[in-house]
């Protein structure tokens, strides 16, 4: 019997609207108690769809209490990229308040399976405008490690909230 070549083609597609159809259904389900770390509890649309349960780790190797920690500390900001899998998440510029002639972009990389505080790094950029330009400027030298801080302690939340 000769192989459908299409099917075979078309195999993980079907896969992909059988999980969505499937995450739907969950969410429809009433169960007010929600993983925090498989569902994304804002814009990002399957964020986190490769941590499961429990665990630690995500596919790629990636500690999935530091992405998620990532993800929400950095949600007031809107994201450019997010990538669970790599551990990389890049926020579009953000400028604070409209009126202040200055904006910050973030860069985060989660770097390891473990939850240590040298497993995730964060690079703030700032820029001001002058004369209608936007300049590159210094960041403060606690920016960086502030919020690095702020995202180790979001994900020690998580943990603690899953044992």
């Amino acid at each position: 019997m000769p192989i459908n070549v299409l099917s075979l083609t078309s195999f993980p597609r079907l896969l992909f609207v059988m999980s969505v159809v499937s995450l739907g259904l969950t969410a429809c389900s009433g169960d007010k108690k929600k993983d925090t770390l498989t569902l994304p509890n804002q814009r990002l649309v399957g964020v986190d769809r490769s941590a499961t349960g429990g665990d630690d780790n995500l596919q790629g190797g990636v500690n999935a209490y530091l992405w998620r920690a990532a993800v929400d500390t950095l949600a007031f900001m809107p994201f450019l990229s997010a990538d669970a899998v790599g551990g990389t998440l890049v926020t579009d510029w953000y400028q604070p308040v409209a009126s202040n002639p200055e904006r910050f972009q973030i860069v985060c990389a989660v770097l390891d399976r473990r939850l240590r505080s040298d497993s995730i790094t964060v690079v703030v950029h700032r820029q001001v405008q002058e004369n209608g330009q936007w300049v590159d400027a210094p960041v403060t030298a606690s920016t960086a490690s502030d919020i690095t801080s702020k995202i180790q302690v979001r994900a020690r939340q998580l943990r603690a909230d899953k044992h």
